[in-house]
């Protein structure tokens, strides 16, 4: 029989979106390392009847419930009066709880508001989960029965509900729940998946390329998702153990790589910056950048790397065109004769900063981020960028699109691919 579970999200703050909601991806991920497959995510506001309903709705139709967020000492922070109600169970006081929040309060010496007292209520039967770095605790709640007259027949059914924060949920998740789910639902599969990056070729592209391996079925899924300036293909196997796993995972890569090799740049959560950085590393290459449109943003990405000290040498935000005449030696009359966002300019660019650096290599970036300052020769998203080595300088024309900063990520997207496959060549 497979397992399903449902992960439920509260709070105002994520229905707006001021916040980005990550509970729910990383416990799906936990949960698919145990062979348990999360069948839906919902995201529902702090309103007791929503929550209260959801959580009668969700054990309807899956064995393990999850909830994040509203267990707080606040007057807005409903779920723990709202499982008791969905659950029919009475709230018990912990003193064992109470004592953990007192010593949390106390260790910070910090005077405890009494409201904090509120989050030492526990459903009837319930198992709290310490919590190391905030006040409120965590809860699984085993169900032994059904819970609803729409279900066919009584399964073992569980209820966690964990602190909405982050930091404090994830240690919760993976050091008690997770180790209590295998016990209790694991059917002894696993699911893993293998995430395999390319860049340089569209989605519709790669779909094309490698359709019929996307069409495998039976315990394997295939997906395949965009990102800006990079396509992701994931292959995830549902199977007995890691070794069997394995097995298929290289059998469907391998298929992979034989058709889009030179565009794979990485896999899993391997990002280029990172893939290009151990390239200029192990062949023992410098690095500097000129940038124009990008302001920055590729400098920032290579120096996020660490180690990044050993190849990156100079990095200049040249976005003026006095800037490139004073700092890079880039004529100012070349600039007014063919623009400052121009193939003759940037090349000048790439090979000047390189000089400069004293550095193997020189790249730069010169551009129309929008959503102004374009013309009809040279429209918003054109982009130039330049690669020069000690006895070449490769020059590229794009035209991307999309808003100011996702050009603007676009073009360092590509400027990273630009080099990773001209040091793969030569190293």
């Amino acid at each position: 029989m497979e397992i399903s579970a449902q992960v439920i999200c509260i709070g105002n703050e994520i229905m707006l979106g001021h916040i980005t909601n990550t509970n729910a991806r990383f416990v799906s991920s936990k949960l698919a390392a145990i062979g348990i497959k999360t069948s839906k995510h919902l995201d529902i506001p702090d309103n007791p009847d929503v929550i209260i309903s959801s959580i009668r709705k969700s054990l309807d139709e899956s064995e393990i419930v999850i909830l994040s967020g509203g267990l707080g000492p606040t007057v807005d922070d409903l779920t723990l009066e709202c499982i008791g109600k969905a659950l029919n169970k009475k709230l018990v006081f912990s003193k064992r709880i109470a004592s953990r929040i007192k010593a949390h309060f106390k260790r910070r010496n910090i005077g405890m508001p009494a409201n904090n007292m509120r989050q030492a209520l526990v459903p009837e039967g319930g198992i709290p989960i310490d919590n190391d770095i905030g006040t409120a605790p965590g809860l699984i709640v085993p169900l032994a029965s059904a819970i609803s007259k729409k279900q066919e027949k009584a399964r073992a059914r569980v209820l966690i509900a964990f602190p909405g924060v982050p930091f404090e949920l994830y240690p919760m998740l993976e050091e008690t729940a997770i180790p209590y789910l295998r016990k209790k639902f694991s059917a002894g599969l696993i699911i893993k998946s293998r995430v395999i990056k390319i860049t340089g070729l569209a989605e519709s592209k790669v779909n094309e390329l490698i359709e019929d391996i996307l069409k495998i079925s039976g315990n394997v899924q295939m997906g395949i998702y965009p990102h800006p300036e990079e396509i992701h293909v994931k292959i995830t196997v549902t199977e007995k153990n890691e070794k069997s796993a394995d097995k298929i995972i290289f059998k469907i890569e391998k298929q992979i790589k034989s058709r889009l090799k030179k565009y794979i740049f990485g896999y899993d959560n391997e990002k280029l910056e990172e893939i290009t950085g151990r390239i200029l590393q192990k062949s023992k290459k410098t690095l500097a950048a000129a940038e124009s449109c990008t302001g920055g943003l590729l400098a920032n990405r290579i120096t996020d790397v660490p180690g990044s000290s050993d190849y990156f040498k100079l990095g200049l935000v040249v976005y003026s065109n006095e800037s490139k005449s004073n700092l890079l030696s880039v004529p100012i009359k070349t600039i007014k004769k063919y623009g400052a966002v121009s193939k003759k300019v940037v090349r000048l660019m790439a090979k000047n900063v390189r000089v400069l650096a004293r550095a193997d290599y020189g790249i730069s970036v010169s551009g129309i981020a929008g959503p102004g300052g374009a013309m009809k020769q040279k429209p918003v998203g054109l982009v130039y960028i330049a690669l020069s080595g000690k006895s070449k300088i490769t020059c590229k024309k794009f035209r991307f699109t999309g808003t100011r900063s996702l050009i603007k990520y676009k073009s360092t997207q590509a400027a990273l691919n630009l080099l990773r496959k001209e040091i793969s060549r030569v190293t």
